[in-house]
């Protein structure tokens, strides 16, 4: 199976760039995941262009999560009341069928040890929100019954991806906590973003994750299930 999976466009700020990307993507994939930051500053419009980019160039779902630039409930309702041919999960679960594989997804934001200046002044018990989205998450992926497991986040589940940014603020960027739910839940593949400056993939214990993030990757990253999940074997960056 081929994953296609790109995040933190901000669009318009990478729109252009992204467009040359899937003109460079030179195989149809079978599913194609956004880990979030798609747009900037909540600018819904900006949604459409990028699917616009997409159109004629694939074949296949199209999976998203949100990210904290897709900010405010209201313009998330919109995203996903506008753009309907996206699945778009929040701390949900969609399982597919993609040739003779059953492939289950879990969806979610994710979660930070710290949040940040402006989330703790602006998002009520946004503390507590991130630790029962942990949980939340924990509970999805033991819940599903897939041949393939695939976690999709928009924060990093683990430190080690974060190599590149800067040490100090490494807890507002992704959540260590999240190591022990791969080790516990074990997914095939983990797809996340939101670090600009990191790592391109780690492995946790064999568990593969991939930072698919634009401005890291200049590029759509393209991974294939069959060669880049085999500890050892796969990509190394």
């Amino acid at each position: 199976m081929i994953v296609a999976a790109t995040s933190d466009i901000h669009s318009p700020i990478y729109y252009e760039s992204f467009v040359k990307a899937t003109d460079m993507m030179h195989v149809k994939p079978d599913v194609f995941l956004f880990a979030g930051d798609v747009v900037d500053r909540g600018n819904v419009d900006e949604y459409q262009k990028i699917l616009n980019a997409l159109f004629g160039k694939i074949n296949c779902p199209i999976v998203a999560c949100f990210g904290n630039s897709e900010f405010g409930k209201e313009n998330i309702e919109k995203i996903k009341e506008k753009y309907r041919q996206v699945i778009f999960l929040e701390d949900e679960t969609i399982l597919l069928n993609i040739g003779e594989k059953n492939v289950g997804i879990v969806g979610s934001k994710g979660s930070l040890d710290r949040p940040t200046y402006w989330q703790s002044k602006n998002i009520p018990n946004i503390e507590e929100e991130y630790a029962s989205r942990i949980e939340k998450i924990k509970k999805l992926l033991l819940e599903i019954r897939s041949e393939i497991k695939i976690l999709l986040l928009h924060y990093t589940p683990t430190y080690k991806i974060l190599e590149g940014e800067n040490p100090n603020i490494y807890p507002e960027l992704g959540s260590k906590k999240m190591e022990d739910v791969l080790l516990a839940t074990r997914p095939n593949l983990v797809v996340c973003g939101h670090s600009h400056k990191g790592k391109k993939q780690v492995w946790i214990d064999g568990i593969p994750i991939f930072n698919v993030s634009f401005p890291l990757n200049e590029k759509i990253v393209i991974i294939d299930t069959e060669k880049d999940l085999k500890y050892g074997l796969g990509k190394f960056f």
